[in-house]
């Protein structure tokens, strides 16, 4: 086999969640390209390789459209941490989290990291919450200091929203909320157009997989794998994976 076509294999793999147009794919972009641009609605599913320091990490992109639905739980098999994804902007896209998209994630890891994030916080007043009056901003990390110049939305999901999710999230995957990460920690929200709180989201996730990459990689297991198909998963006529 060519050289171009082996790849050091994954360390770990990463999931992101969500409805069609919650920005999944401009987040991904985002980080890896440092960039953003408009994008088509992903078709099944792609994955990205992300060197951080010495390690590999797969972060796999998925479909939100209902016609794919029934390939996310193959894409979340073995997943080490799984982003769930909605639009600050759409309350249905957070209650499609809970509805549709948290039982694709019974094949990820046992230990599986959940993360909790609104997307398109640029499209708000950071200051203002759903009830209109001013606070403290609820995240501190702010990857990018620029207003926001896009005409401003009502924002239909609060912090707190997307906090009791993760809290049901933690109780449909039967773990203890007292020895689990804290929400706060958790939940985040972010702007894949500005690239507000981005890099804070991926990063913070990477360092919390630390542990299981080294304690994988204490196992000896390979650390290459030939990789001969596209990134982008596509279907036969059949409607099968290619």
């Amino acid at each position: 086999m060519h050289q171009a076509t082996r790849t050091k294999k994954p360390d770990v793999k990463v999931v992101i969640l969500g409805d069609m147009n919650v920005g999944k794919t401009s987040l991904l972009h985002r980080y890896t390209e440092r960039k953003f641009k408009d994008t088509i609605s992903t078709v099944g599913g792609a994955f990205f390789l992300k060197q951080w320091g010495p390690y590999n990490i797969s972060i796999w992109d998925t479909a939100g459209r209902e016609q794919f639905h029934g390939l996310g739980s193959m894409y979340c098999r073995g997943a080490a941490a799984v982003i769930l994804t909605y639009d600050v902007t759409n309350w249905q896209s957070l209650t499609e989290l809970e509805s549709r998209f948290l039982s694709l994630t019974d094949t990820a890891n046992a230990d599986c990291i959940f993360a909790i994030v609104g997307n398109k916080a640029d499209l708000t007043d950071a200051h203002v919450d759903v009830d209109g009056e001013r606070g403290e901003e609820s995240q501190p990390v702010v990857t990018c200091p620029t207003p926001p110049t896009t005409p401003l939305m009502h924002k239909q999901v609060s912090r707190e929203d997307a906090v009791a999710l993760y809290g049901r999230v933690l109780c449909y995957k039967g773990l203890d909320e007292k020895e689990c990460l804290p929400a706060e920690r958790m939940c985040f929200e972010t702007s894949a157009k500005t690239g507000y709180n981005v890099d804070a989201l991926f990063e913070t996730l990477f360092d919390l997989l630390l542990p299981s990459i080294l304690k994988k990689r204490s196992e000896g297991e390979s650390s290459t794998v030939d990789l001969e198909t596209p990134l982008e998963i596509k279907r036969t006529k059949a409607g099968c994976c290619a």
